[in-house]
């Protein structure tokens, strides 16, 4: 799109004209673009390539979203594709599972310190809910704390937006407060001795807030008083694994779950997802009844272990956290100078946007939307993704258009 400011929008408004038609609300979940402004924000996309995505009106984005995670290593990756297009000669979705189900797994369990077995499905809810149930039949217990707010899914336990849900499904959900000790000790001792699981996110990466990173206390804390109450300590990770650090986002720390949900980047795309656990949670996991027609297919397993590996060898965290300080450290210079200033809160691999004295957003909608007029896909209120793909030359590339996007802010 170089640095035109008026990107035409003619076929995507089309599209979204027939979607009404035929999709309830023309788009759904997080995919839907119809809350941020119109029309720059594009719903619908043709091809991707690299750190680059192209809408159907051939508009070129340098895209910060990764398609909402998954691209870690960048789109169309040729290590991971090369993997996919030759087990796809050979089979995806079989009668039974290929011999690749066995080498990933042990891949998972070779490469994650606290991983002795692995289950795998397609989506992050799939693994998340498999956690909790893993969790449920290894105690015989069935309530589960979460931090509020904390995003694990799209099922009735987890949903932010629990229309349709009856309220007993969520009954037996216990709420704390993220990174607060305290809080999460008040909710363990309200309900000791029913605990099956704690669920943490590795930092706090809910929509709309600034990102919290752990303090190193919570974190253990939290494995703390799982062990105390004999409860399942999981880790989701499906936003943040491979990103972080592909041992475990919080490997760093010293401190290990007993379950950890994988899925967005694990195949760099392709649609699988992973729960992962400790030997003393085997029984249960294999005692459980979880499945889908899909969730054996060969070809993301083909692609995951491609991913994992490829991410190992090149050190993709340390890759991927090079490029984020770039753009974060350049992008906060640019709001100074602009007298707008901003913050990348939360890890630098999956920056979130936001602006001092903004609690509407109209700062963030107005320079996100002028950001997309000048070439560079971000996003108000949702944590964004930076890939390998995103090179110096590219988030350079990508500074010198948000410059001019503050510049047009500046005049206005």
């Amino acid at each position: 799109m170089s640095s035109l400011t008026t990107p035409s929008t003619r076929n995507d408004l089309a599209l979204r004209a027939r979607a009404e038609k035929v999709i309830p609300g023309g788009m759904y979940g997080h995919m839907a673009v119809n809350a941020l402004v119109p029309p720059a924000y594009p719903q619908f996309w043709s091809r991707v390539d690299g750190a680059y995505g192209w809408d159907v009106d051939d508009n070129r984005y340098i895209d910060f979203m990764c398609a909402f995670g998954p691209m870690v290593l960048g789109y169309h990756n040729r290590v991971v594709q090369a993997a996919a297009r030759k087990q796809a000669e050979l089979g995806d979705t079989m009668t039974g599972p290929s011999a690749l189900m066995v080498e990933f797994a042990e891949l998972l369990v070779a490469t994650i310190p606290h991983a002795e077995w692995a289950i795998f499905a397609k989506n992050g809810t799939d693994a998340t809910s498999t956690a909790v149930r893993v969790a449920r039949a290894a105690t015989g217990k069935t309530k589960f704390l979460k931090a509020t707010p904390a995003y694990h899914g799209a099922n009735d336990w987890f949903t932010p937006i629990p229309t349709g849900v009856v309220e007993s499904e969520r009954a037996n959900i216990v709420y704390f407060d993220y990174n607060d000790p305290a809080s999460l000790e008040q909710a363990v001792s309200a309900h000791a001795g029913d605990i099956a699981a704690i669920l943490v996110t590795p930092f706090q990466h809910d929509s709309f807030i600034p990102q919290e990173s752990v303090t190193p206390a919570f974190a253990r804390r939290a494995r703390e008083l799982a062990t105390q109450e004999g409860a399942a300590l999981v880790l989701d990770e499906v936003r943040s694994g491979l990103r972080i650090d592909v041992r475990g986002a919080w490997e760093q720390l010293g401190v290990r779950p007993d379950l950890t949900a994988y899925s967005k980047a694990l195949a760099n795309g392709h649609p699988i997802s992973a729960l992962v656990g400790v030997d003393g949670l085997r029984d249960a996991a294999s005692h459980i009844y979880v499945t889908g027609s899909f969730w054996y297919s060969a070809v993301p397993m083909a692609a995951g272990i491609a991913t994992l590996t490829h991410a190992v060898e090149i050190d993709a965290p340390g890759v991927i956290g090079s490029a984020g300080r770039r753009f974060k450290d350049g992008l906060e210079a640019q709001g100074v100078a602009a007298g707008l200033p901003l913050r990348l809160t939360g890890p630098v691999q999956l920056p979130h946007l936001s602006f001092a004295d903004d609690p509407e957003l109209k700062k963030a909608f107005a320079f996100t939307d002028a950001a997309i007029r000048h070439g560079v896909l971000l996003h108000p209120w949702h944590n964004m993704f930076v890939s390998t793909a995103h090179t110096d030359d590219v988030v350079d590339d990508a500074l010198a258009r948000t410059e001019r996007a503050f510049a047009e802010l500046s005049v206005e």
